[in-house]
């Protein structure tokens, strides 16, 4: 089978998979988003809803579809937020995984369960009071608001491809030898959308071939009648990834750490790659591309901290859960800024 094939059942498959079983994002889990650095990164999310409902003139019906929207840490955070977009807002968290799913209603008021396609249609075309919140592995099309995803795109099935500098590809199948799973090369044909771009490798260097990723993207421009797709997630240039020695970008990550080979033990570890930026822009190209860094501090995290500065100054003798939360607004802005970290994350937007 090929990789990508391989991938998506040692991520999904709902016996086996990484994220139908086990994994888990959080402080006590495997990997450490953004959400889960504290609710400080939902907080400044809402401030760019607020942003976006504004500039579709307000509109009564304001629909968020959240993809990979794991056990829901983003959605609660901006909940706690109270966006002036929430007597409209209609959130819709999407998730493969039943078991992630089946934490969505923690901590959420106004949570309307786990819907059908029935359920999400109707769903996104209610009107107020909102906000709402509600969970579904389905996605819904004609949404005037916003597509959301943040460290999804690393996570799709992608396939490990070369090219000799003669226009021929080769890829990386998996193969059941005696000893195991094991990698063996195989011919292989990619789409002549993203030759070029992957051509832009140096001959002989592996990379990831991300055309799930290519096709979220033009699957969640779609789905929207008016507004934004929003996509965060580590990236890079297809030559710069390509160009980390022995495949350097493929990772795989357990507990935190760094794991072991991803073909070792199928559905006991995360496994992702950086997002070749150029090959997502040959569905279509991103309005804005930014760094977090730079997306959060225009949505004014430094205001946010001096807030919470002047909050915990004001308490620190008998400091309160407010003032407790004020306080960790620092060190959270400090890991969602950090460079060579969060802060270096990409962020892309697509209007429509």
């Amino acid at each position: 089978m090929s990789f990508a094939q391989y991938m998506d059942i040692a991520l999904y498959d709902e016996s086996i998979g990484f994220y139908a079983t086990s994994g888990r994002a959080g402080r006590r889990g495997d990997f450490l988003t953004s959400p889960e650095v504290g609710p400080l990164f939902g907080a400044l999310i809402a401030r760019r809803l607020d942003e976006e409902w504004f500039a579709l003139g307000s509109p009564d019906t304001f629909v968020v579809v959240e993809f990979g929207a794991g056990p829901g840490t983003l959605a609660r955070s901006i909940a706690f937020a109270k966006p002036e977009c929430a007597p409209a807002l209609r959130y819709l968290m999407v998730e493969r995984s039943a078991e992630q799913r089946a934490a969505h209603a923690d901590h959420l008021e106004n949570w309307l369960g786990d819907l059908d396609a029935a359920g999400v249609d109707s769903f996104v075309r209610g009107v107020g009071p909102g906000p709402e919140f509600a969970s579904s592995p389905i996605a819904p099309y004609g949404v005037t608001g916003v597509v959301l995803a943040n460290e999804l795109l690393d996570n799709l099935a992608f396939d490990i491809v070369r090219h000799d500098g003669e226009g021929n590809f080769e890829r990386l199948n998996v193969h059941l030898a005696e000893d195991g799973l094991e990698f063996v090369v195989a011919p292989t044909e990619v789409p002549a959308s993203l030759a070029v771009v992957l051509s832009s490798a140096a001959a002989g260097e592996w990379m990831p071939l991300q055309e799930h990723a290519v096709q979220w993207v033009m699957a969640a421009i779609d789905r929207l009648e008016r507004g934004v797709v929003i996509a965060i997630d580590y990236g890079a240039s297809n030559a710069e990834i390509a160009a980390r020695p022995e495949i350097g970008w493929l990772r795989t990550f357990v507990g935190q750490d760094r794991g072991g080979h991803p073909l070792d033990a199928p559905g006991s570890c995360d496994i992702t790659s950086d997002v070749a930026v150029d090959q997502l822009a040959t569905a279509v190209r991103p309005t804005v591309a930014t760094t977090q860094r730079q997306f959060l501090e225009r949505l004014g995290i430094a205001q946010l901290v001096e807030e919470g500065r002047q909050i915990w100054s004001e308490k620190a003798t008998a400091p309160d859960v407010e003032a407790l939360r004020a306080r960790s607004r620092i060190g959270e802005a400090e890991s969602l800024l950090e460079s060579g970290g969060l802060g270096d994350f990409l962020v892309l937007e697509w209007t429509i």
